[in-house]
């Protein structure tokens, strides 16, 4: 009589036949493996002779294999850091530019997502913490900006807390809180691909110094005409 208890029964499976059908097993075949695991998930695989044993791993190999609900890999672009990044720099299209101006601020953050999509951090909780230390940063590029053009206004407040009326986010102003500061220096066309080309050499060595995740990356820095 087969034992009542067996710690190596599986009770999570699922009956996969159809599958194997559809793989082109033979009905006797399909009809074998449905017997041998109605069987060990009552009684257990110890109970199983060998060559049956060996069976149900032959038909278990060949079946496509069943991602975990939850354990699907979430997409940098899904990442909460991410899409706070992502909008900001869409909110700051409803700026008005002159034609040829260029905005610092979309560029900061333009090549800030790019050395993102590149690297592909994890962006978990030890990298959110220390992309705080990018806030002084992106300070520092925009105020060099401000001295080779003129100056736009943008309020870095009003549009997070107009997203906070219809969803439920725990994102923090771009410029941190408390700064009501609504300076958005606009470049002219040469200039704003010289500070490009700063922002993007700072941003991208920042992120790697800075996010845990990218600690032992050899990957190099992304060529000059990489897009994502």
């Amino acid at each position: 009589m087969p034992p009542e208890n067996n710690s190596r029964v599986q009770k999570s499976e699922n009956n996969r036949a159809g599958e194997l059908k559809e793989l082109g097993w033979s009905a006797e075949d399909v009809r074998r493996y449905e017997e041998l695991w109605e069987y060990r998930q009552r009684w257990g695989a110890i109970n199983l002779e060998r060559d049956d044993r060996q069976f149900l791993r032959k038909a278990e190999a060949a079946l496509p294999k069943i991602v975990a609900k939850g354990s699907e890999k979430k997409r940098t672009q899904d990442k909460s850091h991410y899409r706070w990044l992502a909008f900001y720099l869409d909110a700051m299209q409803t700026v008005l530019l002159q034609e040829g101006e260029v905005a610092a601020w979309p560029i900061v953050l333009q090549e800030e997502l790019r050395t993102i999509d590149y690297y592909q951090p994890v962006l978990g909780l030890p990298d959110t913490l220390k992309a705080k230390e990018l806030l002084p940063i992106r300070e520092q590029l925009v105020a060099k900006a401000s001295a080779t053009g003129r100056s736009a206004s943008f309020d870095f407040v009003a549009p997070l807390e107009e997203l906070k009326k219809t969803e439920k986010i725990s994102w923090k102003p771009l410029r941190g809180e408390g700064n009501t500061d609504t300076s958005f220096p606009v470049l002219p066309a040469d200039a704003a691909d010289a500070f490009r080309s700063e922002a993007r050499a700072t941003l991208t060595s920042a992120i790697r110094e800075l996010f845990p995740s990218l600690k032992d990356t050899d990957k190099p820095e992304p060529p000059a005409d990489w897009m994502p």
